[in-house]
C-alpha cells in the first residue's frame, strides 16, 4: 500500500512520457534485514554520451513512502557487461548519487534523479564490455553478492530517528514563519515546553524579518530550516501557514489553503509519524479536517487550537471580573471560532429542585452573556494565539491530562452525523485527545452546534481535496 499513491502515479507518468523505453512492474524486494516487500519498480536504459553513445540499463525501486524517501537504484547489466566500481556504483551495481543523499520532496523528482544519473555516468561510465569468460565470472560474482547482501536500504528509517535528533526528547516543529509561527516559537521557548523547536520557513528566498531576528539573537534550542527533514521525530507539529494568494471569494481562500496543505501535511506526517498535529491555520475547523484527511492520522492525533484561548479568557472574566468563580470552574467556549462560538458547561449542580434550578440557570445565563460580551472585545493577536498553542503543547508533551476546548472530530456528539471538527472539551495527553468530556445537556447549545456542523460540512463538500 503506497501512502501517497496519487503523487507516486503522477511521477511515474512523467517518467513514462520522458523515457518511453522504461517498463513498470510490481516485484518483491528483499531488504538487508531479510524482510520483504512488494514494491513498484521500473527498468530501462538511460542514454549516455561518453565518446560514443551508450544505453546504460538501470532498475529503480520505489519505496512505499515515495516521494518522501528516495528510490533504491541499481545498474542492471547484461551478461556481457561488467560493473565499473567507482564513487557512484558499488560491486553489486547499487547506485549512489548526491541527488539521492539530498533527496527532499518536492524539490527532488524521479526525472531529476535520472538526469543526474546521466550526468554522472557521462563523467565516469559505470559499465564496460566483458569477454565470454569474464562474463561468466561476472555472473558468478553478482550471484554471490546477491546471496550475502540481498537488497538493502539505509533510507528505510528516514522517517524515524535520525542522528540530527539524537538526545532530543520533546521536539516541536512549527510550520510557517509568519507572525503567528514566530509567536508560537517564542511562546513555546518562553514556557520551556520543549527540548527543541524547529521553525520550518516555507517562504521563498533568504530569511527575512522575524526569522532573521531569531537567528541574530540566537534563541536557545530553536532551529530554522527550509527542509522538511528537519522536522523528523517531532512530538507535536504546529501548522500556522495561511495562503496569501489573490483569491476573490471565501471559498477560493480556503481552497488555496487546502492546496498549500496538500504539499505540507504528507511531508510532516512522513517525517514525524507519531506526532500530534496541532492546527492553528484558518479556518481552523476546516483546516483541521483537511489535515486529518491528508495525514491519515487517527482522529485523536489531529486537533485544532479551536476555542482554547476563548475558554481560558472566558473563565478568567467570570472569575476575576464578574466574581463568579463557581460558574467558571466548569465553563467552556465551544463550537466554531468566530461569532458562532457558544458558552457551555460540563456539569450542572445548580440546585436540587426544578424551580431553583430554573432560577439558577437564568442567573448563570445572564452572567455568561455579560462574560461573552466582554470576550467579544478581546481580539486574537498572534502572540495571544501563540501562548494558547504553547499551553496546548505543554499539556500534550507533559501528558498532563488537562481539559482544553480544542477542535476535534465531532461526529457522534450532539446528534452530529457528519465528519466535521468543532471545539469541544477534551482531555489532552501525549497521544492527543484521550477522551471527550461530556457536556451538560442544553437544547439551545446542541442546536447551535448542529447548525455550525451543517454549515462547515456544506463548505467542506465544495473543496477539492
Amino acid at each position: 500500500q503506497y501512502k501517497f499513491r496519487d503523487l507516486t502515479i503522477e511521477e511515474l507518468k512523467d517518467v513514462s512520457k520522458t523515457y518511453p523505453n522504461f517498463t513498470f512492474s510490481m516485484n518483491t524486494y528483499t531488504f538487508k534485514d531479510g524482510s520483504q516487500k512488494d514494491l513498484l519498480n521500473f527498468s530501462g536504459t538511460v542514454p549516455v554520451k561518453y565518446g560514443g553513445s551508450y544505453n546504460i540499463p538501470v532498475r529503480l525501486w520505489i519505496l512505499d513512502s515515495h516521494p518522501f524517501a528516495p528510490p533504491i537504484c541499481f545498474l542492471k547489466p547484461t551478461a556481457n557487461m561488467g560493473i565499473a566500481v567507482g564513487k557512484h556504483v558499488d560491486a553489486r551495481g547499487r547506485i549512489y548519487l548526491p541527488y539521492l543523499q539530498n533527496w527532499s520532496h518536492p524539490k527532488s523528482t524521479l526525472i531529476g534523479l535520472i538526469k543526474e544519473m546521466i550526468a554522472k555516468f557521462e563523467e565516469e561510465l559505470p559499465l564496460y564490455s566483458l569477454s565470454s569468460s569474464d562474463a561468466a565470472r561476472q555472473s558468478e560474482l553478482l550471484s554471490y553478492i546477491a546471496k550475502i547482501t540481498e537488497g538493502d536500504t539505509d533510507m528505510k528509517s528516514r522517517g524515524k530517528t535520525g542522528s540530527r535528533n539524537e538526545g532530543c526528547y520533546n521536539k516541536i516543529t512549527v510550520v510557517g514563519a509568519g507572525d503567528l509561527g514566530i509567536a508560537c516559537v517564542l511562546a513555546v521557548a518562553a514556557k520551556d515546553v520543549a527540548d527543541k523547536v524547529v521553525l520550518l520557513d516555507l517562504s521563498e528566498g533568504a530569511a527575512k524579518g522575524g526569522t532573521m531576528d531569531l537567528e541574530i539573537f540566537a534563541v536557545p534550542n530553536v532551529e530554522i530550516s527550509k527542509d522538511f527533514s528537519a522536522s523528523a521525530d517531532s512530538k507535536v507539529v504546529v501548522l500556522t501557514v495561511n495562503s496569501l494568494g489573490n483569491a476573490q471569494t471565501y471559498l477560493d481562500v480556503i481552497q488555496s489553503n487546502v492546496d498549500l496543505f496538500r504539499g505540507i501535511i504528507p511531508a510532516v506526517s512522513h517525517y514525524s509519524q507519531n506526532a500530534v498535529l496541532l492546527v492553528a491555520s484558518h479556518p481552523v475547523e476546516v483546516m483541521t479536517f483537511v489535515s486529518w484527511k491528508l495525514s491519515s492520522f487517527p482522529k485523536s492525533r489531529v486537533i485544532g487550537v479551536g476555542a482554547n484561548l476563548d475558554s481560558e479568557r472566558f473563565r478568567y472574566i467570570l472569575t476575576n471580573l464578574l466574581k463568579a468563580e463557581v460558574l467558571a470552574k466548569d465553563a467552556w467556549v465551544i463550537g466554531e471560532q468566530g461569532e458562532d462560538k457558544v458558552p457551555s458547561w460540563t456539569s450542572c449542580n445548580v440546585a436540587a429542585n426544578q424551580t431553583e434550578a430554573m432560577a439558577a440557570r437564568n442567573s448563570r445565563e445572564k452572567v455568561a452573556n455579560r462574560a461573552m460580551e466582554v470576550l467579544k472585545g478581546k481580539g486574537q493577536r498572534s502572540w495571544s494565539v501563540g501562548l494558547s498553542v504553547a499551553d496546548l503543547a505543554d499539556s500534550i508533551l507533559k501528558d498532563k491530562r488537562k481539559v482544553h476546548s480544542v477542535s476535534t472530530l465531532a461526529k457522534g456528539c450532539c446528534n452530529i452525523n457528519s465528519e466535521v471538527f468543532l471545539s469541544l472539551p477534551c482531555v489532552l495527553g501525549t497521544s492527543g485527545v484521550i477522551e471527550m468530556v461530556r457536556l451538560e445537556e442544553d437544547p439551545l447549545v446542541q442546536e447551535k452546534l448542529q447548525s455550525s456542523a451543517g454549515s462547515i460540512h456544506d463548505l467542506q463538500q465544495q473543496l477539492k481535496l
